[in-house]
């Protein structure tokens, strides 16, 4: 307790007596009584005069907050106006009782005492949701790891295995279709060109797997991609970029990949879209990759469905990279735009690219 008057001490002492409480109370006068008091011991409550002759309630108020932010005040005076009362309540004070009605001190301070623990368990549940928030992208990052890992290793067994045999099948083809008589040569032909279909085919699976054209820099893998989107889809892009070749580490470079790589997949499944713009822009340390189509764009909900994991998906890669993803959606199209920090020593060429 903050009071200069033994008496009224004594008065708050027998008030609180009334209620249930097992009150052990200090008081103190002065600044330098007060942060000791603090320093000693935890205390759950700090009732405090207005006007002391060398303190006042504000000035104890900063120092309380200052040591124990979450520890109940309370002002009990006969002398502080409305004013200065709201602005301590502004401040951090939980409440305040003139001096000539303390029949409510007691249940002040058992609502103050209510909203401090109420602030401590939405704290609590606060600091739990956060890392329980953690664990979260932690998890997903680990997941994405796993899958990027499972995409090469079946990348490679398709490489390595079905390619394998599927050449050795092309050249038992081509005997056939050389040695055979006419009319097995004939089905030779159309197996073998069917053949190269799967082949095609195998290889389009291997790259969307896992992008080996990565290995020739960031900018040519995206290009490949842009080309096979035109030569499945006939829809024409507008590719356009400000370096020739720019060199990243694997997860920046495996999010860009996979950002374009999404929203070619989104636009040829849904935009209904009859042209496309790519553009990737490298400078001053960040990196930008839009994608803009005129198609029928996205409704305001479409963002929200439970079912839209792809982007919520590239928005966690994103800012595990560091950056972030903005969809924005209209009537006349879609836009996905990726920013990425990157060092300024990133390895970069300089020059266009269409």
């Amino acid at each position: 307790m903050i009071e200069d008057s033994q008496l009224d001490y004594e008065l708050l002492l027998a008030t609180l007596s009334r209620e249930p409480f097992d009150v052990v109370a200090r008081r103190v006068e002065e600044r330098a009584e007060l942060v000791e008091a603090l320093a000693q011991q935890a205390w759950d409550a700090v009732i405090s005069d207005h006007h002391l002759p060398r303190f006042s309630s504000s000035e104890a108020l900063g120092v309380v907050r200052a040591s124990a932010p979450d520890l109940p005040f309370i002002i009990v005076s006969g002398l502080i106006g409305e004013e200065t009362a709201v602005a301590a309540m502004r401040n951090g004070a939980d409440d305040y009782l003139m001096k000539g009605r303390l029949a409510r001190l007691g249940q002040a301070l058992l609502n103050a005492l209510a909203a401090r623990e109420a602030r401590r368990e939405r704290l609590e549940a606060e600091r739990s949701l956060g890392e329980s928030q953690q664990q979260l992208r932690e998890l997903l990052a680990h997941l994405d790891n796993v899958v990027e890992d499972e995409r090469a290793a079946i990348a490679r067994e398709i490489h390595d295995d079905v390619g394998g045999l599927l050449t050795a099948l092309r050249f038992d083809l081509s005997w056939i279709e050389r040695n055979g008589d006419p009319r097995s040569a004939e089905r030779a032909r159309h197996a073998r060109q069917t053949l190269t279909q799967a082949m095609q085919a195998a290889q389009r699976i291997q790259h969307d797997l896992h992008p080996p054209v990565l290995d020739a820099g960031l900018v040519a893998a995206l290009h490949w991609q842009v080309e096979e989107f035109r030569r499945r889809t006939a829809i024409p892009v507008d590719f356009s970029c400000n370096v020739e070749r720019l060199a990243l580490d694997t997860t920046a470079a495996m999010t860009v990949y996979r950002t374009l790589q999404e929203a070619l997949t989104n636009v040829s499944k849904h935009a209904h879209a009859t042209a496309l713009r790519v553009g990737l822009v490298a400078g001053d340390g960040q990196l930008s990759l839009e994608i803009a189509d005129n198609g029928v764009g996205l409704g305001a909900g479409d963002l929200q469905k439970p079912s839209s994991f792809g982007l919520r998906g590239l928005s966690e890669r994103a800012a595990r990279a560091g950056g972030w993803i903005d969809v924005s959606p209209g009537q006349r199209g879609t836009c996905v735009l990726l920013s990425l920090p990157i060092p300024d020593t990133a390895d970069a060429a300089e020059g266009g690219c269409r």
